[in-house]
């Protein structure tokens, strides 16, 4: 028993022991590794993002109809009647107001019996040419008899064509006692109340059709190349998940001389009857170009007389890419191509990296 216990002893002893070594053997290998690691150039990285040249640009703009039209009758009344209201919405030919009728069918029958009577004045008139026909035929009558004849009947000839279109005139005047709608739409405005008297002429509702809509919003000065060249889409506050395409159909000639903005209003096509005269919406602008460009810092640029390349962070080295210049800005460059979406890239420090050198990243910059 006592041999036992002491090898039991001495096996617990020799474990111990080369446990401690593994150990040991550990940390230095772990003390190894960090001073490779402490031993790789540090640098400073960002990531690649290609985006649009140019932002979105965004304003809130007005649904407006296209035309709006001042309706007023056309003869000189009294408003006996206003049959609609402000946000009625008309069809084509129907009544929105009336005028007092009475002078205007006193004046249809005076144009009634004025041509009554050029009516008998003319056949009476007609009698008298023939019968100087038949006289001056027989010799009985004169040439000049004959012609005061014929003189007389072309006069009632002509009192009757006038007395007729009087009589047109007249009717035509008592149909326009009615003020009808000629087109499809809302009513905007009434600027007349029953018992005002109205001129001929004087707008009397103001209609805002409803065929075609349009966005109306005020663009700066600055983007007046983008709204003509660019596109755009719409969407309203109402539904700010659907989108309308928009096409720039006018630029105001003159700037607003408070805001210094100029009014554009675009046309929306497909434009459905969710799309309510009045709404508020949000008109996007971007650029017809579809080139995705990134910024990058300009201190990342590695340029010694050559192709301009930027160093990428691969696996714990560094490669030379070279990339495509579109342009130069205060602190940063625009590039086109030569590097992924992504890329990490040395911002700093790039003239003192060779490639495939081993680096560390320390450190991420947002560009």
């Amino acid at each position: 028993m006592r041999a036992i216990s002491a090898f039991d002893g001495l096996f617990r002893l020799l474990a111990g022991a080369l446990l401690a070594v593994a150990i040991l053997g550990l940390a230095g290998c772990d003390g190894k590794d960090a001073k490779q690691e402490l031993s790789k150039r540090p640098v400073l990285v960002t990531a690649v993002h290609y985006a649009p040249q140019a932002p979105e640009r965004s304003f809130v703009g007005t649904i407006k109809p296209r035309t709006e039209t001042d309706v007023g009758f056309r003869v000189t009344g009294k408003v006996a009647k206003r049959l609609v209201e402000v946000g009625d919405t008309v069809e084509v030919g129907q009544k929105l107001a009336l005028l007092d009728q009475t002078d205007l069918k006193l004046q249809a029958e005076q144009a009634e019996a004025e041509h009554s009577a050029a009516k008998g004045v003319l056949a009476q008139a007609i009698a008298s040419e023939n019968r100087a026909k038949e006289l001056r035929a027989k010799g009985w009558a004169t040439e000049a008899q004959m012609d005061q004849a014929r003189a007389s009947a072309d006069e009632a000839r002509a009192r009757f064509a006038r007395a007729e279109r009087s009589v047109e005139l007249t009717r035509n005047s008592l149909s326009y006692a009615t003020l009808e709608a000629d087109s499809h739409g809302v009513v905007a405005s009434a600027l007349v109340e029953p018992g005002q008297v109205v001129a001929a002429g004087q707008a009397a509702f103001r209609l805002a059709r409803i065929g075609e809509k349009e966005a109306v919003v005020a663009i700066p000065e600055t983007l007046i190349t983008r709204a003509t060249k660019g596109l755009a889409d719409v969407t309203l506050w109402s539904e700010p998940g659907r989108h309308y395409v928009a096409k720039l159909r006018e630029v105001a000639p003159l700037a607003d001389p408070a805001t210094r903005t100029f009014l554009a209003k675009f046309s929306l096509p497909d434009a459905d009857d969710r799309v309510v005269l009045g709404m508020t919406a949000t008109l996007t602008l971007t650029d017809p170009d579809k080139v995705r460009v990134a910024r990058v810092p300009l201190s990342a640029l590695f340029n010694q007389g050559g192709q301009p390349s930027l160093y990428v962070v691969d696996g714990g080295e560094v490669k030379l890419k070279r990339v495509a210049v579109k342009a130069y800005e205060t602190d940063a460059v625009v590039i086109t191509e030569g590097v992924d979406e992504g890329d990490q890239i040395v911002t700093l420090g790039v003239q003192k990296l060779d490639p495939a050198e081993k680096v560390r990243v320390v450190s991420a910059l947002t560009f």
